[in-house]
Parts: structure tokens; C-alpha cells; sequence
């Protein structure tokens, strides 16, 4: 081979695990902000002198943020450019960081933290469609894989670190901690990540399209959030879901006559994308069942410290770390459909065996059924991604990736919205009745709830066809 070719050759290998390396570090970043910020609210809260309500809005409103806007960050980028738009959200996110730890007082830090979900929204949308442009398709599951491990690191690692940190340097490192490594990330970006192609520039965003999808969204998320603590059947919560479902309504009936939708809905069409789509959803719901139901069985029915129990909880999300990149690179030989529906019937398997969790049941019970589920979390999710990014067309790759990224949250949502409200019914009728099982009973139910949205998501998954 002539020396010249070889060069070339090996500056495009470094250029790609370059993208890999940027994103995977903003990956992290990200997630770790997610993760950390939890651990730290009963901190704010007692530095600012402040209720739980008004604290908890640190989390609600970057949450119902960076919801509202995928769609409409992953359609900019197909318009602008998936790698202006992600670099724009490093540095609005560098900033927003360090805004938060300046913050004066819980109100300004909950303007802040939607300005971080602004910026936040940029990077979830755009990330799997910049790797998916820059990775052939034989590779793609694997580069998706190795992102997904570097999120589940973020998870793992937020809390333990959320708390050392808030413990040896006050809580207002948790957020200035993300501006060297998201000033690191954007380096990388720049230096690794190549400029897009646009085609689309010329095309006019669609506004009301955009405005319609997060009312509609953002009305939804916030009743289910909510739901358990103003009451299911309260008027705050019925009204936000008349509102929700009527702005729903009225943006697919503007998506399907605008002349340049920002949700192309001929996607849906794509019976390989409609399954991953919902699959993917599903697999958040039974998810994120565990993740609200079993610290309420650890720490209030087992009485383990609340750092005992998030030791005990990061089994999940490692073995999610370990088990990804494996599945991936092998989802690049044989498909998605197979590993992506076994992954899903192990998730369900893994929820089940949490359902049997007693008063009495071994710890080791629970540490099996975390890391099983985490198995079969981390065997579907870069199988499945990588199937959703190759069906859309190149030009649609920032839609796709938004797309994903709503489902990933909106099914985050549901699954505790749905536990939240099987916990609190059986608790409110315990209540009445005198009875001390119910706890156990209402993480039990909460927990089957989750295996069978896992178990509904292996039925999508074998949709998807060869």
C-alpha cells in the first residue's frame, strides 16, 4: 500500500474514534449532571432555607425543558448542522453551569437549571445523529454502544460523587465541576467532529409545529410528574392532560399539511422505526419503574442508609455499562431484532424477580435482580438506537435522534408516573385500613406494572421484522 494511502487511512480511523471520544465524553457529562444533581437537592434546600416544592423545581424544570425541546433542537440540526448545534449546547451548557453554582437563591437556580436544559436538549438530540453520520454501518451498533457505557458511567458515578463533593467542597461544586470537563468535551468537538453538509438551510423552521409539540409535551410530562403529589383526579392534573392531548392533536394536524414539517411523520411509516421507537419507550418505563420503587424498598422497608442503598443500586447501571458495547458490536453482525427483544424479555425477567422482594428476602436478592435487568437494559439499548438512526435517510439523522431521545424521556416520565401512582394508591387505602404491608404491596404492583411495559416492548421489538 502506498505510504500516502495509509496516511490517509489512518488520519480517518483517528478522526472517527476522535468524533467517538467527544461525544462520549459529552455523553458522560451530561448524565452525571442528571444523576448528580438528586443527591444534592436536601443540601440546596437547607442552604437556602428552602421547602421541598419549591427545591424539587430544580429537577422538574430541567426535566420538562429538555423534553419540550428535542424535537425542535434535533430538527435545527438537520437544518444548521448537527455539529453547530452541539457545539452551541457545550458552551450554553459550560455557562449554564457555572450560573447555577453562582445562583443567589432557589428561584434564579431553577432559571438556570432550564437555561442548562436548553443547552442540554442540544447535545442529547444531535449526539447519536453525528455518530451515526461518521460511523459506517458496520460499525455502527458498537459506536453507539460505547456511548451508551460512557452514559451509564454518568449514572453510576453521579450520586457517590454528587455527595463527596457537596460533603469536601460545598454544593455548589456539583455544578462548577461540569465546566472544565464540558470545556474539555467542547475542545474535542471542534478538533474531532467533522462540519456537516447542509442542504436544508434554506428551509423554514416550523414554528407552530414546534410550539404546539411542547405545550402538548411539556403539559403531559408535567401531570404525570405531578401527578402523585396534587391527585390524580385533581382539576390542575385533568386540565394539564385535556391540554396535552388537544395540543397533541392539533400538531400532528399541522405536521401532516405543513410544507416543511418539523416532525416528518412519513418516518412512522418505517416499520423498523416505529417499533424501536416504542421499544424504546417501553424499555424506560420498566426502567424507570425500578428506579423510583426500589429505593423506597431499600431505604424505608429494609432500612438501609440512603447511601448504603445507592451503592446497592449502581449493580444496574454497571452491568447496563459493561453489557452495552458487547451487544452493540454484535448487533452489527447479526441485527437488532433478536438481541434488542431478548434484551427486553430479560428486563421483564429482571423486574419480576424484584417483584418477589419481601420484607426478609436476602440483599443479594435485590443486587441479582438489579444487575439482570441492568443485562438486559444494556443488551437492547444500542441494538435498537442503532436500528432507529440507520432507518431514517441522512437528512432526517437530527430528527431521528430527537425522536429517540423524547421517547427515552417521555417513557422515563410515564414509568414513574405510573409506579408513583400504584405506590400512593396502595398507601392511601392502607392507611385507612390499618395495614403495615403496604409498602411492600405497592412496590410489588409497582414493580409488575414495570415488568409488563418491558414485556409489551419485547412484542414491539420482534415487530420490527428481519
Amino acid at each position: 500500500m502506498h505510504p500516502g494511502e495509509l496516511e490517509s487511512r489512518s488520519s480517518i480511523a483517528l478522526g472517527k474514534w476522535g468524533v467517538l471520544l467527544a461525544v462520549g465524553v459529552g455523553g458522560f457529562m451530561s448524565s452525571l449532571d442528571g444523576s448528580v444533581v438528586n443527591t444534592i437537592l436536601p443540601v440546596i434546600r437547607g442552604a437556602f432555607g428552602s421547602d421541598v416544592a419549591s427545591v424539587e423545581w430544580v429537577v422538574t424544570v430541567y426535566l420538562l425543558v429538555v423534553s419540550g425541546l428535542l424535537l425542535s433542537v434535533g430538527r435545527l440540526g438537520d437544518m444548521r448542522g448537527n455539529k453547530s448545534v452541539y457545539v452551541g449546547g457545550f458552551a450554553g451548557f459550560v455557562l449554564a453551569s457555572a450560573l447555577c453554582g453562582l445562583t443567589p437563591s432557589v428561584p434564579a437556580l431553577v432559571v438556570f437549571r432550564g437555561l442548562q436544559a436548553v443547552a442540554a436538549s442540544m447535545l442529547f438530540a444531535n449526539a447519536p445523529a453525528i455518530l451515526t453520520k461518521n460511523f459506517p454501518a458496520s460499525q455502527r451498533g458498537q459506536a453507539l454502544g460505547l456511548q451508551s457505557a460512557m452514559i451509564y458511567l454518568g449514572l453510576t458515578a453521579g450520586p457517590s460523587l454528587g455527595g463527596w463533593l457537596a460533603t469536601l467542597l460545598g454544593w455548589r461544586s456539583v455544578f462548577y465541576i461540569n465546566v472544565p470537563v464540558g470545556l474539555l468535551a467542547l475542545l474535542l468537538s471542534q478538533r474531532f467532529i467533522p462540519p456537516d453538509v447542509v442542504t436544508r438551510d434554506t428551509e423554514p423552521f416550523d414554528l407552530a409545529g414546534a410550539g404546539t409539540f411542547i405545550l402538548g409535551l411539556v403539559a403531559f410530562l408535567l401531570a404525570l410528574n405531578q401527578g402523585f403529589s396534587w391527585g390524580w383526579a385533581s382539576w390542575p392534573i385533568l386540565s394539564l392532560l385535556a391540554t396535552a392531548a388537544l395540543a397533541l392533536i392539533v400538531f400532528v394536524t399541522i405536521e401532516r399539511h405543513a410544507p416543511y414539517p418539523m416532525l416528518d411523520l412519513s418516518l412512522f411509516r418505517r416499520r423498523l422505526f416505529a417499533a424501536s421507537t416504542a421499544s424504546a419507550l417501553l424499555n424506560y418505563m420498566g426502567l424507570y419503574g425500578i428506579v423510583f420503587l426500589l429505593p423506597f424498598y431499600l431505604i424505608q422497608g429494609r432500612g438501609l442508609t440512603p447511601m448504603a442503598a445507592g451503592i446497592l443500586l449502581t449493580a444496574q447501571p454497571v452491568a447496563m455499562a459493561i453489557v452495552a458495547p458487547i451487544s452493540g458490536t454484535l448487533s452489527d453482525r447479526i441485527g437488532s431484532r433478536l438481541p434488542s427483544s431478548l434484551g427486553m424479555l430479560i428486563l421483564a425477567a429482571g423486574i419480576v424477580l424484584l417483584s418477589r422482594l419481601g420484607p426478609q428476602s436476602p440483599l443479594t436478592m435485590a443486587t441479582v435482580g438489579l444487575a439482570v435487568a441492568g443485562v438486559g437494559t444494556g443488551i437492547f439499548v444500542s441494538p435498537n438506537t442503532s436500528a432507529l438512526m440507520g432507518s431514517a435517510p441522512h437528512e432526517r439523522q437530527g430528527i431521528a435522534s430527537g425522536v429517540l431521545a423524547t421517547a427515552r424521556n417521555v417513557g422515563m416520565v410515564t414509568g414513574v408516573g405510573m409506579a408513583g401512582a400504584i405506590l400512593t394508591t396502595i398507601l392511601a387505602r392502607s392507611e385507612m385500613a390499618g395495614s403495615s404491608a403496604a409498602l411492600y404491596d405497592g412496590v410489588t404492583l409497582g414493580l409488575l406494572a414495570a415488568a409488563g411495559a418491558a414485556a409489551l416492548g419485547a412484542i414491539t421489538s420482534l415487530a420490527r421484522g428481519s
